[in-house]
């Protein structure tokens, strides 16, 4: 189970920042793009700006995450060096700098958004379809 509470931390905070933003995404592209609302390249562009964010928002926990559920026992305490996400965070911040949290950002960020672009389309499509075909 170890890595599994920032696991479900990060899982917590990728649906803030996705469902949060993505509307407002919407919103800003229509006015300063001149996009139709709910079109496919306004749903594309605001969902890889809220994976950009998501991602930049989740990165730490996802090292966290990670770190924790592949670390070892410390041969000479016998003791994890990770007990906690922020402990982790903490810890890898002063001992390799802040930045090591978002060693391989670009990979992290590719997957994000390109999930978030994914599903996004996809759940408009389907509102389209259901608004052109049901209602």
């Amino acid at each position: 189970w170890r890595g599994s509470t920032p696991f479900v931390q990060r899982a917590m905070m990728v649906g803030v920042f996705q469902v949060a933003t993505l509307d407002q995404f919407k919103e800003m592209y229509a006015y300063y793009l001149s996009q139709k609302k709910n079109s496919i390249p306004n749903v594309f562009c605001a969902s890889m700006t809220s994976g950009l964010l998501y991602s930049l928002a989740t990165m730490p926990l996802e090292a966290s995450k990670n770190r924790m559920a592949f670390q070892k026992i410390c041969p000479d305490t016998w003791k994890l060096p990770y007990t906690g996400t922020m402990q982790t965070i903490k810890k890898v911040a002063s001992e390799e700098g802040f930045l090591a949290l978002y060693n391989g950002f670009l990979p992290y960020y590719i997957r994000c958004g390109g999930h978030t672009v994914s599903m996004f389309i996809l759940v408009q499509m389907l509102r389209d379809f259901y608004k052109d075909n049901m209602m």
